[in-house]
């Protein structure tokens, strides 16, 4: 117990900690914003080749 305590205590103090902690949170933060650009991107590619499609049979 008392090395988790001395483990704990080193990487709090450690500022190479807190850095990776900052950078973990903006890589978070990035990672959603990839995920919600992909999704819209995704849904609007879907909605324009449905309108093509209906537009094509339409056309037939």
């Amino acid at each position: 117990m008392k090395k988790l305590m001395t483990m704990t205590r080193q990487f709090r103090d450690d500022e190479n900690g807190a850095a990776m902690v900052e950078y973990t949170v903006l890589l978070g933060i990035i990672t959603v914003a990839v995920i919600a650009t992909v999704v819209l991107v995704g849904t609007w590619v879907a909605g324009r080749w449905t309108a093509l499609n209906s537009a094509l049979v339409a056309a037939a």
